[in-house]
């Protein structure tokens, strides 16, 4: 008996081995293709779009006196400099749409969305006196196009509005108590999380509100980010709002996009959680072959390993074509008949349907359908584990251990035994 055990957990080890290969081989090809695909994602999608809040500044002049030695002597100039003095916008109301579309490249799925924004900023002059006003608006650098570019200033369209390096600059005279309306509206696109930020550092912030409106219904917000003060749930998604008075921040707002499972880190997590799930299905098939008197040799175990790792081999090939659900239930079906059609000519199909085919739904399939469950895969797989234990313990509480396994080593078969004899005797 202990040399079959240990042949057991000789052929345990060598699958737990073979998996270790195959789920190192999975994350090499994930990565390697997320390396390559996000830059090329990228440069179609754009980025992680952050969109700066204008700055404002006051545009001055002050004369500068520089003392410089020269060989004749020392020589004293006063030169004039610009100087802008950086002011808080009078008021801020945005109103920004998100579309969301998931994009599939290699193994790796990326939350491409389309953004709509349309924001109207009012400037004011609250000094005592007439002022020139710089206002610069950047755009995202992380996008890569922008349509529908539509600059009004007090409900005028503006034409001849340039653009140099991504930056939109309009100088303003205003009189005291002047102000004047911008509006900016586009159309751009990116990849994972939408952000309006307002500034580097804490900055003072008047009068502001943001409209968010979206097409998905699972949201979640970056960290580091304020909360919506009022949310209401749509047919397609939610519309969010953002209403301040005034505030020191530097948070922003903004959304993080729904993702989709991944195939490929989520079929390397399930190759390299395999050796739990073969563990307790071996552990269960030794128990069971025991109180019910079947006998199997470690070959038997050594074709079942193998009919575990065909399983997860299949699947991390099958998800690069189809989906990951076709894929799990493809690849279990082809492993469940394995060893069902296998165990049918040792041990009888009755056994095989009942005792093998049961264990390996639970442990195989169900184990793998766990990790769907993102944040309770451990938890789950805990308590199958606890479950199998509580039932074996149960099954086997009244055994007389040194009896059975006395009696299973004196009914071992010879090596050479056909296997028709074997199965003959497993079903007497």
């Amino acid at each position: 008996m202990a040399k079959k055990i240990f042949s057991i957990a000789f052929i345990y080890a060598c699958c737990c081995f073979g998996w270790m290969i195959l789920g190192g081989t999975v994350m090499q090809r994930t990565y390697q293709q997320d390396a390559r695909i996000t830059t090329a994602v990228g440069s179609l999608w754009g980025g992680e779009q952050i969109q700066q809040a204008p700055t404002l500044e006051i545009v001055g002049e002050e004369e500068e006196t520089i003392t410089r030695e020269l060989t004749t002597g020392t020589v004293t100039e006063t030169q004039t400099r610009t100087v802008y003095d950086p002011m808080p916008l009078a008021g801020t109301n945005l109103n920004v749409d998100l579309s969301l579309e998931h994009r599939r490249k290699g193994l790796i799925w990326f939350p491409t969305y389309r953004s709509e924004l349309d924001g109207q900023y009012r400037i004011a002059n609250e000094t005592d006196e007439a002022a020139t006003f710089r206002y610069v608006f950047s755009f995202p650098q992380e996008a890569s196009v922008f349509d529908s570019l539509r600059i009004l200033v007090d409900g005028e369209l503006i034409e001849d509005a340039s653009i140099e390096d991504g930056q939109l600059v309009r100088i303003f005279e205003l009189d005291p108590g002047e102000s004047h309306s911008l509006r900016i509206a586009y159309g751009s696109q990116g990849v994972g999380t939408w952000r309006y930020r307002f500034g580097n550092q804490a900055t003072q912030v008047r009068d502001f509100s943001l409209a968010m409106t979206t097409d998905f219904a699972d949201i979640d917000f970056p960290e580091s980010t304020l909360s919506p003060t009022a949310k209401t749930e749509t047919d397609s998604g939610w519309a969010l709002n953002w209403d301040y008075g005034t505030l020191v921040a530097d948070a922003g707002v903004g959304m993080t996009m729904p993702q989709k499972l991944n195939p490929g880190p989520w079929v390397s997590r399930v190759t390299f959680f395999a050796p739990v799930s073969l563990f307790l299905f071996f552990f269960v098939l030794f128990v069971v072959t025991l109180l019910k008197g079947v006998r199997l040799h470690p070959m038997h175990f050594f074709f079942l390993g193998c009919s575990f790792f065909a399983f997860h081999l299949l699947l991390a090939y099958l998800v690069d074509h189809i989906s990951v659900n076709l894929a799990l239930a493809t690849a279990s079906l082809v492993s469940v008949g394995l060893v069902i059609s296998y165990m049918r000519l040792v041990a009888g199909m009755r056994f095989a349907l009942v005792e093998v085919g049961l264990a390996q739904g639970v442990y195989l399939v169900l184990f793998a359908y766990t990790f769907f469950l993102e944040g309770f895969t451990g938890l789950a797989v805990t308590g199958l584990s606890i479950a199998t234990l509580f039932v074996v313990m149960q099954a086997t509480g009244r055994v007389d251990w040194e009896q059975l396994l006395r009696k299973s080593s004196s009914l071992s078969v010879d090596r050479l035994t056909p296997t028709s004899s074997v199965r003959a005797q497993n079903e007497r």
